[in-house]
């Protein structure tokens, strides 16, 4: 049985969509287009920046000209963090004897002083060793937290979630036993010289307990890490001048085709239009703003007309504060909309290879029954688990959330570095994953969640 269930008519049916959606995706398909100009022409979009606006404007503008039944802008206060000029940081082994190495300040870091800031450095392998030191050791110290992604997990995400912790708390832990400063190695499974930025936070520090943080490169933390090891005296030196701005005004941008049945049933699909600033963001997410454009762009291309309102929403402020996706929600609950399903791409715009899915073992049961749908598009891996950070505040609504997940091997080279450029983006994937997003929604569409079949809305 495929569809929920339906033999017969409605299986060759749901057949026949999937084979339009995806031939109109490969030859008509607007995503590259899209994420060409938001990468090449607009660029790195940090919350708060002239480059985030354009996007709004940009994809605001787009939206409109698919002739959507309504696109309009929700308001947003962001935080405003700017990098300033290039860090600078390099190893002194002696006395006029150094060594560059490439960093980059975490985002919401302060700045080191003025002249930049050099100390002794001791190495951990993650915020747990801090109290087995002790402030004696570390007081006065950079603390260099040096432990690596796990190459031997096949899920890339798994291994990031390993260590990522050091990145996100580590200042402000470090910070508890008088340390100076962090230099957190890059979440990445490559060895390169392009360091990783990342959000960080420092809890409930005060403006003066605070301590710069930097990433350096996957290399620079090899090199660091052995120069210790030969000689555990030297010296690092850090120089970085981002600050802290008060907040923005800035906006989620949302765009749908209402339903024609069934409209008070909203269906959500959506990216973050922020990224981070020393690439273009083209993975992180462009990728996943125009393939959940395209989606809209796809069902009318074909003639789809759907029973339930669909939606896409443009996320602002994913990367450093969830502010849009906590506003959309809180709106949401006011206006008391109902949301049936919200699918979120953020994973890249690489091959993709299923979805995951948080919902019931009940919906999971009905969703698996539609998977030889997808098989002939190569479509395999449908799991239970996480969605997106986004839609992740519509959850206490009950619905049922989802994540397209890509072929994840080469994400983490590209992840909050200056390499997530346009260029690392393949047309063929993106589509791919814009097609396979499209059907999806056009099923979840047609047969709903509701009912003990998982059939409402039958055609």
């Amino acid at each position: 049985m495929i569809g929920g269930g339906v033999r017969g008519t409605a299986q060759e049916e749901d057949a026949r969509m999937f084979r339009e959606l995806y031939t109109s995706a490969l030859t008509e398909g607007k995503s590259y287009d899209w994420l060409n100009y938001l990468s090449n022409q607009i660029g790195g979009r940090l919350s708060g920046s002239v480059q985030a606006e354009q996007a709004v404007t940009y994809t605001k503008k787009e939206m409109e000209a698919l002739g959507l039944d309504r696109v309009w802008l929700q308001p947003v206060m962001v935080p405003k963090w700017v990098r300033g000029t290039p860090e600078f940081a390099y190893i002194e082994s002696e006395p006029g004897v150094t060594n560059n190495v490439p960093v980059c300040a975490l985002g919401g870091s302060v700045a080191t002083p003025a002249g930049g800031l050099k100390a002794s450095v001791i190495e951990v392998q993650g915020v747990e060793d801090l109290p087995k030191l002790g402030r004696s050791e570390i007081e006065g110290k950079i603390v260099f937290y040096n432990r690596p992604m796990d190459p031997t997990l096949i899920n890339t995400f798994e291994a990031y979630s390993g260590c990522v912790d050091q990145r996100y708390s580590g200042a402000a832990e470090a910070a508890k036993y008088g340390a100076v400063g962090v230099v957190v190695r890059s979440m990445n499974l490559s060895l390169d010289d392009h360091p990783h930025t990342g959000s960080m936070s420092y809890g409930e520090l005060t403006l003066s307990e605070r301590i710069p943080a930097a990433a350096i490169s996957t290399k620079g933390a090899d090199l660091l890490s052995t120069t210790l090891k030969l000689n555990p005296q030297i010296q690092f030196f850090l120089r970085q001048n981002c600050r802290q701005l008060p907040d923005a005004q800035s906006y989620n941008v949302i765009g749908e085709i209402r339903g024609s049945a069934f409209p008070e049933e909203v269906i959500v699909i959506g990216g973050h239009l922020d990224s981070w600033d020393l690439g273009d963001g083209s993975h992180d997410d462009g990728a996943g703003c125009v393939q959940s454009m395209e989606v809209l762009h796809l069902l009318k291309k074909v003639g789809y007309r759907p029973k339930r309102t669909i939606r896409v929403v443009l996320f602002m402020n994913e990367e450093n504060g969830l502010r849009g996706g906590l506003k959309y929600a809180e709106v949401a609950k006011e206006k008391k909309e109902k949301h049936l399903f919200a699918l979120e791409s953020d994973a890249g715009g690489f091959t993709p290879r299923g979805f995951s899915f948080d919902c019931s073992l009940e919906d999971y049961n009905r969703i698996l029954s539609w998977k030889k749908l997808f098989e002939p598009y190569l479509i395999h891996e449908f799991t239970r688990g996480g969605s997106g950070a986004d839609i992740g505040p519509l959850k206490d609504q009950g619905l049922v959330l989802s994540g397209l997940r890509p072929d994840s091997q080469r994400y983490f080279e590209h992840h909050h570095a200056e390499t997530d450029t346009f260029d690392a983006v393949n047309k063929r994937e993106l589509e791919l994953g814009a097609a396979a997003m499209t059907s999806l929604v056009y099923l979840v569409d047609r047969y709903g969640f509701t009912s003990p079949t998982g059939l409402q809305g039958q055609q």
